[in-house]
C-alpha cells in the first residue's frame, strides 16, 4: 500500500487516495477515525440495500423507488486496483474519441485518474455539451449530473452513470410534487405568478441548484426560472432579481442564504420553506415581505463542518487560511476567511505563491488530492473524521471498467435518459444557467495536469 497520511495533511509523500487512508484506518495500520468502517468495503456490498450507503449521507432518508444498481459481475468485484486500472486504460484506448469520461472533483482518486475532464458541476455541464463527437459520455458523479449531461448532449449520444445507486440526498430533499404544491400555495398569496407589477417584476422567480432532478429543472424552466451552481449562484440571483420581486431557491438552504446575505439581503427577508408544513411554516405576511424563500434542504457533507473545527484549526495552526464551500451553514461561512465553489478553492490554493497552511471545508477527496498536488503547502480537511460523500463514493473503478468494457463489446450499460416532456423546459433553464457566467468563469481542468 502506498504511503498513507491519515491526518490528511500535505507533505511530500502524501497519498491522494482517501480509499487507501480508510483501508489503513480500518485494518489498524494507521491511527485515525472514519465515520463508518463500512467505507472500506466495495460499494457493491450496499447496492441491493435501501439507503445512500456509508459516508456523510448515511443518516438521510432515501425516497421510495430511488434507483438501485444491479449486481456487478464477479470479475470486477474481485479484481485488484492495479488490474482495474489496466483494464480501464485498455478500454479507453480501444474506444478513443468514441467516449469521454467526466469526473467530479469529489470522486475518489482511483476514478479521477481516468477522467478526461475533472471539474465542478458547472464545468462538467459545459464539458458534456462540448463533445458532440463522442458516442458515449461516462459521467463519474451522481445521478442529477448524468441527467444534466443527457439534457445538454446530442440525442444520439449515450450518457452513462457507472453506478445507478449514486444519487444525491440533497437533490432528493425537493421532489417535484412538493415543489408543485409549494408553487400552488404561493399563488394563493401572490396571485397570478405571471403578472408583472409596476416595476416590471413577476412575484417569484424559481431558482434551483444544479443538485436537483431533471423534473425540478423542468419545473423551473416552465416558470421562467433558472438553474445555478456554486460557481455562478450570485450571478444567477442577480439575473432573477432583475425579473422577479423575490426568489424561491431550492433545494440547498445554505447556498441560497450565504449567497443572498453576501448580496445584502437581510436574514429576516429569507424565510425557510418546510414542504411538510402549510405555507412552508411561515405566515402569509412573512412570505409577502420575503426576498428569498429558502427550501429546507442541505448537503450532508458540508453540514459536518463547524465553527468549533475552525477555532481548533486556528489554535493548532496560527495564521491558517480557512476556505469553506458555500453549502456550509452560515455561521461556518462567517467564521471562515473565504467561501467559494470547489473550483474557487482549487484556484485559491494554486494562486498562493508562498507556503501556506490551508484548512478546507469541503469533500475530503478533493482536499486530499489538493494536498498531494501542492506539497509546498500544508493542506488539511477541517473535519478530522474521514467521511466522504456517500453517493460520490458509490462510483468505484470496478463500475467504470464494467461500463467501458461494455462499450467496447457494443453494449451500453446504465444509460441515463430524460423524458422529452421534461427535457425541453429543463434545457431552457440550463441554457440560462450556462449563459449566466460568473465574472471570472472557471476553465475546465485537463486531467492530464491533475
Amino acid at each position: 500500500m502506498p504511503a498513507v497520511n491519515i491526518a490528511l495533511q500535505s507533505r511530500p509523500d502524501t497519498d491522494p487516495s482517501v480509499d487507501h487512508a480508510i483501508q489503513a484506518i480500518v485494518t489498524g495500520e494507521a491511527v485515525g477515525e472514519t465515520c463508518n468502517t463500512d467505507l472500506a468495503a466495495g460499494p457493491w456490498d450496499f447496492d441491493g440495500r435501501p439507503g445512500y450507503g456509508p459516508g456523510s449521507s448515511m443518516g438521510d432518508v432515501i425516497p421510495t423507488g430511488s434507483p438501485r444498481q444491479g449486481e456487478l459481475p464477479l470479475q470486477y468485484r474481485e479484481a485488484s486496483e492495479d488490474e482495474l486500472n489496466e483494464r480501464i486504460v485498455a478500454a479507453k484506448a480501444t474506444l478513443g474519441d468514441r467516449v469521454v469520461v467526466l469526473g467530479h472533483f469529489y470522486q475518489r482518486e482511483e476514478v479521477v485518474l481516468h477522467a478526461d475532464y475533472v471539474g465542478d458541476s458547472f464545468q462538467l455541464a459545459n464539458a458534456a455539451k462540448a463533445h458532440p463527437e463522442a458516442e458515449a459520455i461516462v459521467f463519474c458523479g451522481v445521478h442529477f449530473m448524468a441527467e444534466t449531461a443527457d439534457l445538454l448532449s446530442g440525442d444520439e449520444q449515450a450518457v452513462i452513470l457507472p453506478n445507478l445507486a449514486a444519487g444525491c440526498s440533497m437533490a432528493d430533499m425537493a421532489d417535484i410534487d412538493q415543489v408543485e404544491e409549494c408553487w400552488e400555495q404561493l399563488e394563493e398569496i401572490y396571485g397570478d405568478m405571471d403578472a408583472v407589477d409596476a416595476d416590471g417584476l413577476v412575484p417569484v422567480i424559481p431558482v434551483t441548484y444544479m443538485n436537483s432532478s431533471a423534473a425540478i429543472k423542468g419545473f423551473v424552466g416552465r416558470h421562467g426560472g433558472i438553474v445555478c451552481t456554486s460557481s455562478n449562484a450570485r450571478t444567477v440571483l442577480e439575473w432573477a432579481f432583475e425579473r422577479g420581486r423575490r426568489v424561491l431557491f431550492f433545494p440547498d438552504q445554505h447556498l441560497g442564504r450565504n449567497t443572498a446575505k453576501a448580496m445584502g439581503v437581510p436574514l429576516e427577508h429569507m424565510p425557510m420553506w418546510n414542504p411538510r408544513k402549510p405555507f412552508g411554516g411561515s405566515t402569509p405576511d412573512t412570505l409577502e415581505k420575503s426576498r428569498v424563500i429558502l427550501w429546507h434542504g442541505f448537503c450532508s457533507v458540508h453540514r459536518r463542518f463547524s465553527v468549533a473545527q475552525i477555532e481548533q484549526a486556528r489554535i493548532e495552526h496560527p495564521g491558517v487560511r480557512v476556505i469553506v464551500h458555500p453549502e456550509c451553514p452560515m455561521e461556518v461561512v462567517d467564521a471562515a476567511d473565504e467561501a467559494g465553489s470547489t473550483d474557487y478553492i482549487r484556484k485559491a490554493i494554486e494562486a498562493a505563491s508562498e507556503p501556506t497552511t490551508f484548512a478546507i471545508g469541503t469533500e475530503v477527496n478533493l482536499v486530499q488530492r489538493l494536498a498531494a498536488q501542492h506539497p509546498q503547502h500544508e493542506i488539511f480537511c477541517l473535519d478530522p473524521v474521514v467521511c466522504p460523500c456517500s453517493t460520490m463514493y458509490r462510483i468505484h473503478p470496478g463500475y467504470l471498467a464494467w461500463v467501458l468494457e461494455g462499450l467496447v463489446a457494443g453494449t451500453v450499460l446504465n444509460r441515463i435518459t430524460v423524458a422529452p416532456d421534461v427535457a425541453a423546459p429543463a434545457r431552457v433553464a440550463l441554457e440560462r444557467m450556462l449563459a449566466a457566467k460568473p465574472p471570472a468563469a472557471p476553465a475546465l481542468t485537463d486531467s492530464s495536469a491533475s
